[in-house]
C-alpha cells in the first residue's frame, strides 16, 4: 500500500514509520494509503533543515524570491488536473471544486509575487536636525502552518506563500486526513527553484503539533481549525513567546430581507450551504429570512432547490458535492441533524439514509434542511460543518442582526437586501469579522486578507494580504545622525525630541 512521507530537506523522508495513519478514499470507505506519523524528532530534523536553509534564502534580493513565487505559480498552473484529482481522491470533493480549492491558495501565491514592493519600509528625511528615519521589513526565521482537512492546497498556500516570499522557511504541518497534495506543493516549489530545507513537510497528530508550538526555533505559527483546538494552539505557542494566528469555527448566516431578489438569494445560499458537503469554514449554515412571509417564499424555493442538487463521487461531472471526509464525520453530523429534531427544530429534509449504488460505503449525506431552530438550541450553537441548513426566523432586521452579533463565533455573514440603507447599517453594526452584501460566501481577494472575529480567530493579524506579511516579518526602524564638519554636539541628559 502506498506510503505518504514527510519531506525533509528536499527530498521525501521515512523516518522511522513506528506510527502510521490510515488515508481514505471517502466516496469508497476504504483505505487507500497510509501516512507516516512524526514525532519530536522529526521536527527537530525538520527545523535543523529550514534553519541551515533560511539564512541564504532570506539574503536573497525580493526580486529573486519574487522569480521563484512566479515560477512556484507557473507550476501549480501546470499541474492543476493532478493536483485537483489528488486532492478529490483523498477529501471527496468534486473536481471542480477541488480547482477552486487550488486557485484561490493560487491567487495568494499570485499577490506575493509581488513581494519587493510589500517589503518595502518608510523613510523621512529630516525627522529631527540632521537626523533621518527608515524602516524595514525582515524575516522573523522560522515559521509553521497547522493545517485542516477540508482545504488541503488553499490554506498551505495561504500561510507558506507569504512565509517564503519573504524570506523565511516554513513547515507544513497537514492534516492526516489527506496529506498528499501539500506534499506535491512542496516539491513542485523545489523544482520552481526553492531552496533545498526552506520548505518542509511533516505529517502528524498532537504529538507533532505540540513540538511545533515548543520548539524554540520556530517563531510563528499559523493554524486553522476548530474553535477549542485553535484556542489551545493559541494559548501554547503563545505561552512559549510565539507570534500565533490562529483561526477557529464559524457558524455563519444569510439573512434575507423581504426586498432581496429571492431567486438569486435562494442559489446562492443553497451553493454556500452544500457545496463542499458543507466542509467550509465560510460555508452558511444558517439562513435568517425577516418577516414570516419572507420565511415562507424562502422555504418553499429552499426545497424545490434541494431536490435539483446531485450528490455524487468527485469524479462526477454533473454532482454538486461528494461525500464528507470520514465516517466517523458523518456520524458526528447525523447526531447533530438528531439533536435539532430532538431540540423541536421541524426536520423539512432529511439528508441521512443516502445510498449511492456502487458506492455503498461511501460517507455521503444528502442535503438536510431545518426549519423553526431557536437561538437557544445546541445545534445552532456550535458548528456542524456539513450539508445542514438551519432556517431561524426572525420578525425584524435588527432580531436578524442580533443573531450573528450574540453569536460565539464570529467568521462571515451574509446580507441579501436591495435597500443600501439596509446594506451600510448591517455592515457597520454586525459583530462579524467577514461581510458580504449580496455575496454568499465573502473570503476576501488575495490583496486584502481573510479573518473572523470571537471565537473564530485567535491572534491579532488576518491570513494573507498585508497582514499576511506583516505576520512573517519583523519591522526594524533605523533613526541616523552624520554630524556635518565633525562638531560635537552638547550632551543631553533628557529624552531625544525633534524640537
Amino acid at each position: 500500500m502506498r506510503l505518504i512521507q514527510h519531506f525533509i530537506d528536499g527530498s521525501p523522508f521515512e523516518g522511522a514509520p513506528s506510527r502510521t495513519g490510515d488515508v481514505f478514499d471517502p466516496s469508497i470507505g476504504k483505505v487507500q494509503a497510509r501516512v507516516t506519523l512524526g514525532d519530536s524528532a522529526l521536527v527537530d530534523r525538520a527545523v535543523a533543515s529550514a534553519k541551515a536553509a533560511q539564512p541564504a534564502w532570506a539574503a536573497l534580493n525580493p526580486q529573486r524570491r519574487a522569480r521563484v513565487m512566479f515560477r512556484f505559480k507557473e507550476l501549480i498552473e501546470a499541474h492543476m488536473d493532478e493536483l485537483a484529482e489528488m486532492l478529490s481522491r483523498e477529501h471527496g470533493k468534486v473536481i471542480a471544486d477541488s480547482k477552486g480549492d487550488i486557485q484561490r491558495g493560487l491567487e495568494v501565491v499570485e499577490f506575493v509575487c509581488g513581494i519587493p514592493h510589500l517589503l518595502k519600509g518608510e523613510y523621512t528625511e529630516g525627522a529631527g536636525p540632521g537626523i533621518d528615519v527608515y524602516s524595514m521589513r525582515q524575516p522573523i526565521g522560522i515559521a509553521a502552518g497547522i493545517t485542516p482537512f477540508n482545504f488541503p492546497a488553499m490554506i498551505p498556500l495561504w500561510m507558506c506563500a507569504p512565509a517564503l516570499a519573504s524570506g523565511n522557511a516554513f513547515i507544513i504541518k497537514p492534516s492526516e486526513r489527506d496529506p498528499s497534495v501539500p506534499v506535491r506543493l512542496a516539491e513542485l516549489a523545489l523544482e520552481a527553484g526553492l531552496p533545498k530545507g526552506v520548505l518542509n513537510v511533516v505529517h502528524g497528530d498532537k504529538v507533532v503539533v505540540d513540538a511545533i508550538l515548543d520548539h524554540p526555533d520556530v517563531k510563528a505559527v499559523s493554524f486553522v481549525g476548530s474553535s477549542d483546538i485553535a484556542q489551545y494552539v493559541y494559548g501554547r505557542g503563545a505561552a512559549a513567546g510565539k507570534r500565533m494566528q490562529c483561526m477557529g469555527g464559524a457558524k455563519n448566516h444569510a439573512i434575507v430581507m423581504a426586498d432581496a431578489d429571492m431567486d438569486q438569494a435562494v442559489a446562492d445560499i443553497i451553493g454556500a450551504a452544500y457545496g463542499s458537503a458543507g466542509e467550509r469554514c465560510m460555508a452558511l449554515p444558517v439562513v435568517t429570512p425577516v418577516g414570516e412571509e419572507t420565511a415562507e417564499r424562502l422555504r418553499a424555493k429552499l426545497i424545490s432547490a434541494i431536490a435539483d442538487l446531485r450528490v455524487g463521487v468527485a469524479t462526477d461531472p454533473d454532482a454538486h458535492y461528494g461525500p464528507v471526509v470520514s465516517a466517523q464525520h458523518k456520524a458526528r453530523v447525523e447526531n447533530y441533524i438528531q439533536m435539532a429534531v430532538d431540540e423541536g427544530a421541524e426536520l423539512v429534509v432529511d439528508g441521512r439514509g443516502l445510498s449511492l449504488q456502487g458506492y455503498e460505503e461511501g460517507y455521503f449525506l444528502g442535503p438536510t434542511l431545518l426549519d423553526r431552530v431557536t437561538p437557544g438550541m445546541r445545534s445552532y450553537q456550535e458548528e456542524i460543518f456539513g450539508p445542514v441548513l438551519q432556517i431561524l426566523r426572525a420578525s425584524t432586521f435588527e432580531e436578524a442582526v442580533s443573531y450573528p452579533s450574540q453569536h460565539q463565533y464570529g467568521n462571515g455573514v451574509a446580507l441579501f437586501t436591495r435597500n443600501g440603507d439596509f446594506a451600510r447599517k448591517f455592515a457597520s453594526e454586525v459583530e462579524v469579522g467577514m461581510i458580504g452584501i449580496n455575496v454568499p460566501i465573502p473570503v476576501p481577494v488575495a490583496y486584502h486578507s481573510f479573518g473572523g472575529w470571537k471565537r473564530s480567530g485567535f491572534g491579532d493579524l488576518n491570513q494573507y494580504g498585508m497582514d499576511g506579511i506583516r505576520f512573517y516579518t519583523r519591522t526594524k526602524t533605523v533613526t541616523q545622525r552624520w554630524p556635518s564638519g565633525g562638531a560635537v554636539l552638547d550632551q543631553s541628559f533628557v529624552i531625544p525630541t525633534m524640537r
